[in-house]
C-alpha cells in the first residue's frame, strides 16, 4: 500500500494511491466497513489523521487497500472520494509525527569526506513538524544562511507502540518507508556542536511521494539510493552501506524512548554532499532537487527564495498551519 496526504478544502486528508488514482482513506475505510458515523463524529478532535491510518493492524489495513482499489476499478468519483492523481496537491505523507528522528553520520564515505571517525553508536537529532514538505513543495532558502545543503535519506515510518524492542523483532513495528531529504544550512549547521540550527529549519525536511507499506519492501538494507541536483547524479549509494542497519537504530532508540505510530526516522545520508564538492554545490533558487529510492519512487522539490513561496504550495509549507482530516 501507498500511503498519502492531499488537500482537500484547506484541509490535509490521508489517502491511499492506486495506480493512476488516490483514493480518501476515510472513503476506503467506510467502504470496508472500518470506520463509520457512528465512531467518527466529524469533530475537529475525530478527523481522520494518517497516524490513525497507520495505528491499524495489518489485516484491517490489507481490508481497506482492497476497498481502495474496489472504489478505482468501479469508476468512483470525487464525490466518492477518488481522485485522479494529477488532480490532487500532496502533502507529506505523515505531516503530524511525534518525532522526527535523524542520524548523523550514518554511512561509513560520508564520515570519511567530513573528515570525521565513523560514530561508535548512532548519532541522533531531531527535526520538527514545520521542517515537513511534501511532493513538489518548494526547499525555501533563508535569509539566515548562505550554504544550503541536500542530504538524499531513507526515512522509516513506525506503526506499531515500541519500547526497548530486540533488533530481531525491530521490522515488525515498521509501517513503511519513504525518500527523505535533510535539508541542512551548513553554516548554520556548524556555528557549535549542536546542529538544531541548520537542520530545523522551516520545509528543511521534504518527503514522499508516498509512504510504501513495508510489506512491499523485500529487504530494506538492499535498496539503491540516489540524490540529483537540476538532473545531475550527485549521491549513489546502496542501503546495504549504512554503518547501522534499520533493524540497529530502531532497537538503539527504542532503548531511550518510545516510538509510536507515525514517528519518522531518517537513516542518514551518504557521501557527495554539496559543501564539500570542490568546487561546493550550495542549493540555489531555481535548482530542483530529487531524492529517488529503488521501490520508493522520486521525491522532487523546487528550490526557492526567501520571498519565492509559491501560492500553490503555500499550505503544505510549515509557514501555514496544517489541518488534518
Amino acid at each position: 500500500m501507498r500511503l498519502v496526504t492531499y488537500e482537500a478544502e484547506g484541509r490535509l486528508r490521508p489517502g491511499i494511491w492506486v495506480g493512476g488514482s488516490v483514493v480518501d482513506a476515510y472513503a476506503a475505510g467506510r467502504e470496508a466497513g472500518i470506520w463509520s458515523d457512528d465512531n467518527h463524529d466529524g469533530s475537529p478532535e475525530d478527523l481522520l489523521s494518517s497516524r490513525r491510518v497507520l495505528g491499524l493492524d495489518k489485516e484491517r489495513l490489507r481490508t481497506l487497500e482492497a476497498a481502495a482499489d474496489g472504489l478505482v476499478s468501479r469508476g468512483a468519483d470525487g464525490a466518492s472520494g477518488v481522485f485522479a492523481a494529477e488532480d490532487v496537491v500532496l502533502g507529506p505523507p505523515v505531516p503530524d509525527p511525534e518525532k522526527i528522528i535523524c542520524l548523523g553520520l550514518n554511512y561509513k564515505e560520508h564520515a570519511a569526506e567530513a573528515s570525521l571517525e565513523a560514530p561508535a553508536a548512532p548519532m541522533l537529532f531531531a527535526k520538527f513538524r514545520n521542517s515537513l514538505v511534501g511532493q513538489g513543495a518548494p526547499i525555501v532558502l533563508p535569509r539566515a544562511s548562505e550554504k544550503v545543503d541536500y542530504e538524499g535519506e531513507l526515512a522509516v515510518v513506525i506503526g506499531r507502540r515500541c519500547k526497548e524492542v530486540a533488533q530481531d523483532d525491530a521490522l515488525d513495528y515498521v509501517a513503511g518507508y519513504m525518500p527523505f531529504n535533510d535539508v541542512s544550512a551548513r553554516d548554520l549547521q556548524l556555528q557549535t556542536s549542536q546542529w538544531m540550527a541548520g537542520k530545523a529549519i522551516d520545509t528543511f525536511a521534504p518527503c514522499g511521494p508516498a509512504l510504501v507499506s513495508a510489506d512491499e519492501i523485500e529487504d530494506v538494507q538492499a535498496l539503491e539510493l540516489r540524490t540529483r541536483v537540476n538532473g545531475e547524479t550527485v549521491q549513489r549509494t546502496n542501503t546495504s552501506m549504512m554503518i547501522f542497519s534499520v533493524r540497529e537504530t530502531i532497537a538503539f532508540i527504542s532503548k531511550l524512548m518510545t516510538l509510536e505510530p507515525g514517528d519518522i526516522i531518517a537513516t542518514g545520508t551518504p557521501s557527495g554532499v554539496g559543501f564539500k564538492r570542490n568546487p561546493p554545490l550550495l542549493l540555489g533558487e531555481g535548482d530542483i532537487v530529487e531524492v529517488e529510492i529503488e521501490g520508493l519512487g522520486v521525491l522532487h522539490n523546487p528550490v526557492v527564495g526567501p520571498d519565492g513561496l509559491r501560492g500553490g504550495a503555500e499550505s503544505q509549507s510549515a509557514n501555514v498551519e496544517q489541518k488534518q482530516a
